[in-house]
This record gives C-alpha cells, structure tokens and sequence, in this order.
C-alpha cells in the first residue's frame, strides 16, 4: 500500500490525477490517502478487499500496510 504522497512526493494531487486516467492494468485501487482514507471509496474498497486487505470506515492500516522503499505496489 502507498499514498498519493509516496507515488508523487510533493505533488500528491498529480498522481492522483494520472491515477484517475489509468486502466485496471495499474494497482490505482493500492494507493490511499496519506490518513489511509480511501478516494474511490466503495469501488477501491471491494477491489482492495478482493485482495484480503481489511477496510474498515473507509480506511486502511497503513502502519501495518504501507510498503516501504524496497517493495514495489
């Protein structure tokens, strides 16, 4: 799991707009808020779920989910 920040450091709304234009054959539904907030909501919900990824009030763990430099998304 990553944030819009991690992607996009300093211009986090920049990759939330590619991200918004890209297919399913991108991860979009893995990257998050940087609070763990979801901003697709119940779609990204589902497709993060279909994964075995725990939602709770449209939110992740991200201490327990977020990946660190070495792992890729």
């Amino acid at each position: 799991m990553r944030t819009y920040g991690d992607v996009s450091p300093g211009a986090p709304r920049y990759a939330g707009t590619a991200l918004r234009h890209v297919g399913d054959e991108v991860p979009w539904w893995r990257v998050v808020r940087s609070d763990g907030s979801l901003a697709k909501g119940a779609k990204q919900a589902a497709r993060l779920r279909e994964e075995g990824v725990v939602v709770r009030n449209n939110r992740v763990d991200l201490k327990r989910l977020r990946l660190d430099d070495l792992d890729v998304l």
